[in-house]
């Protein structure tokens, strides 16, 4: 069995770890750490895991995680880059879900983050963990970054087009909107349910931290530098994140639909869906799949594209199992077998 530690199990990916794992055959959890939470079950805080763990939340220490195999971050950024170091030299292996090593770049990620980046000569060792486009390099790494929710939904939905050279770079939009869980679980008054219930509305117009993220994700496939306007929305409702994505044609397409089935179709959890289906957010809710719709609204110059993605399953904690799976060479499926829950 390969052992598992979880950093940070009391929030919304924690958690969702740990449903996940429950259903992994090959997978046994054997410390998950909370300093708030030290000494209390795990089945305590979270009910629907009675049953299936015998475990309690301990202090984090390095000794006791270096004996796993793995170890999951699932902690608010500027936890892991202070930990990790210690759990590489160890021969312990990481899936970071912060954003601590998402970006190349330490004095990029410093200008979006407000700090210095604590172990900034791991940046250029961690391998992004989108597996559709780095799962070799994931198979092999020892540090994995976690891409975000919205990269997620974002990236999967444009490259595609951008590796075919298909849409102009340089004028790309991304309007996506999600559930209140993707802002974690700690107090705020703006996720109050009587704040956001019966509303919709856009944040971060200025400048979202997942905007470099996203550039640097498309720019790697495109070959060429992009810059993308993102508009980030909350929605009145706990999971999903449903991205509609603009891009300029630079030529003649061709057969966008055939493209996007062809590229996605060895992919387990991009589902490209049939002409005039277009993707919900429920259909994805509780699975590790990325449905995806492609049109050209009136055959104008601008493609429109659609994805959808569960952002706590294929956005965050079913995209770290699947990355774990790739790593340890199990089937890339094992724990995600999940249908979405619908209605």
């Amino acid at each position: 069995m390969v052992k598992v530690g979880i950093v940070g199990g009391t929030g919304y990916t924690g958690v969702e770890l740990l449903r996940l794992l429950a259903a992994h055959e090959q997978v046994e959890v054997v410390a998950i750490t909370s300093r708030a939470e030290s000494g209390r079950r795990v089945d305590d805080l979270y009910p629907n895991l009675r049953g299936h763990y015998d475990l309690a939340f301990t202090e984090p220490q390095v000794a006791q995680l270096a004996a796993c195999d793995v170890v999951f971050f699932a902690t608010p950024h500027n936890v892991a880059m202070n930990l990790v170091p210690e759990l590489l030299a160890a021969g312990t292996r990481v899936i970071d879900l912060s954003a601590d090593y998402r970006l190349r770049d330490a004095r990029q990620w410093s200008s979006w983050y407000g700090e210095p980046h604590a172990s900034p000569e791991l940046l250029a060792e961690a391998v992004y963990g989108l597996p559709e486009v780095n799962r070799a390099a994931i198979a092999g790494a020892r540090l994995v970054a976690c891409p975000g929710c919205y990269p997620t939904a974002v990236q999967l939905g444009l490259i595609p087009l951008l590796a075919e050279g298909l849409v102009d770079p340089a004028h790309l939009i991304a309007s996506a909107a999600s559930g209140v869980s993707g802002a974690g679980r700690q107090a705020k008054v703006d996720n109050l349910l009587s704040e956001v219930a019966d509303s919709f509305k856009a944040y971060g117009v200025a400048g979202h931290r997942h905007l470099p993220e996203i550039e640097q994700g498309l720019a790697d496939v495109a070959g060429t530098p992009v810059q993308l306007t993102f508009v980030p929305h909350l929605l009145p409702m706990i999971r999903g994140i449903h991205a509609t994505l603009f891009a300029r044609l630079s030529g003649e397409p061709g057969d966008l639909q055939a493209l996007y089935e062809q590229r996605y179709a060895a992919e387990p959890f991009v589902d490209v869906l049939p002409p005039g289906m277009l993707p919900q957010t429920r259909t994805v809710r509780g699975a590790n799949r990325c449905q995806i719709a492609v049109a050209i609204p009136q055959q104008r110059d601008t493609v429109v594209v659609m994805s959808t993605i569960d952002n706590l399953v294929k956005g965050a904690s079913g995209q770290a199992v699947q990355n774990m799976n790739i790593m340890l060479n199990l089937p890339e499926d094992s724990g995600l077998r999940q249908v979405g829950l619908l209605p």
